[in-house]
């Protein structure tokens, strides 16, 4: 038996079906996992996302503490309330972890962070909060809800006291706010809007139901990972880890190197990594029947290889890939050597298979980005 969420027994009388996630008894769908992947492209669908780590640091220097332990830089957090996106890096660059940073007020800052990285994570934080006088809790008394889709927060409105469903309207994307016993931010892992709610977990069970009783949809970690490629974000453990800098990664963009003066942690590593032209994540959309999965070997391909595909070169390898149910066809996120043309071969249980290369997301917000 693994851990559970206070919504574990809400979950099982729904139907749902369990399966090991990171040491969690987590959802894989209830039901058709299809439906649930359209329901939030659609609609709106809710998941349980309390195996993840919330945690809070509160201290004086707390800004100045994840100033040093962030590659992005907190200082651009001004409001109460607003969200950043960072990785965690050694020294060498490699991601330790990809979190939300929440600014709450100058003497507390909220990170959530990965469920399968607790234990590393929390680690790493404490080792390096003492020096500043930061102090680390680990708010296992919270609960957190991802109600995600076009529809998501008009059917969460109608929970929230009549007085208090104007603040949550006004809620800016990536950004946060205390509302009563919660704390909703208008954050996601699926490429559509909606919130996050993190509320204390004795109050979990009795949300779910409600916002399931406004039609919103249970979904499970399924969907949540088709939803989330679609959408090219980043899995922890497949598109990014400790051997992998974030500008290898996709994630250049959430590595602050201005100003200069300030020091954090990796940034050497990474200021002798960047501009080097090395390899970078991609999109990629199969062009024939198959299944994508990660580590597929991607090799090189010529127009005239692509109608009668053979093995060449290793270009690199799928980190993730899945079935689109939006596009209906096989896509992936691939580390590529510099310099791979529009045209791959994938490997797929010895048989080459082509590919298009394109520039992540394949979706968001219920449109199709890419050409099809």
């Amino acid at each position: 038996m693994g851990l559970r969420t206070p919504l574990y027994d809400t979950q099982i009388a729904q139907g749902a079906k369990i399966i090991d996630f990171g040491g969690w008894d987590m959802p894989l769908n209830f039901g058709s996992q299809i439906d649930e992947h359209h329901a939030v492209r659609r609609d709106a669908g809710i998941f349980d996302v309390s195996h993840m780590c919330i945690v809070d640091l509160t201290g004086a220097r707390t800004r100045a503490f994840l100033r040093f332990l962030l590659a992005n830089d907190v200082a651009k957090l001004t409001l109460p309330g607003q969200a950043l996106y960072s990785c965690m890096v050694l020294p060498s660059g490699g991601v330790i972890d990809d979190l939300i940073a929440y600014f709450m007020s100058e003497s507390w800052f909220r990170l959530v962070v990965n469920a399968g990285t607790r234990r590393k994570d929390l680690a790493w934080i404490g080792e390096h909060a003492g020096p500043f006088g930061v102090a680390v809790r680990e708010r296992t008394d919270l609960a957190m809800l991802a109600v995600q889709g076009p529809n998501a927060i008009a059917k969460t409105l109608p929970l929230l006291a009549p007085e208090r469903r104007g603040a949550a309207q006004r809620i800016a994307r990536f950004s946060g706010a205390e509302i009563d016993s919660w704390f909703v931010a208008r954050t996601g892992y699926t490429g559509e809007d909606g919130f996050e709610i993190m509320l204390p977990a004795v109050e979990a069970a009795a949300a779910w139901r409600a916002l399931v009783a406004q039609g919103i949809a249970p979904a499970g970690l399924g969907a949540r990972d088709t939803l989330r490629l679609e959408a090219g974000l980043n899995l922890y453990g497949n598109d990014m880890d400790e051997s992998r800098h974030p500008l290898e990664s996709g994630l250049a963009w959430t590595v602050a190197f201005e100003p200069a003066t300030r020091d954090f942690i990796g940034r050497a590593a990474l200021t002798r990594a960047r501009g080097t032209g090395g390899p970078a994540l991609v999109g990629l959309v199969l062009e024939d029947r198959g299944v994508l999965r990660k580590s597929q070997q991607v090799s090189a391909a010529t127009d005239a290889e692509a109608a009668a595909p053979r093995a060449s070169a290793s270009l690199g390898e799928v980190t993730s890939g899945t079935f689109s149910p939006t596009l209906n066809r096989a896509i992936a996120l691939a580390r590529l050597a510099p310099g791979a043309g529009p045209k791959v071969l994938v490997d797929i249980r010895g048989k080459a298979h082509a590919a298009r290369v394109v520039k992540p997301p394949f979706v968001r917000n219920g449109k199709i980005l890419i050409p099809v």
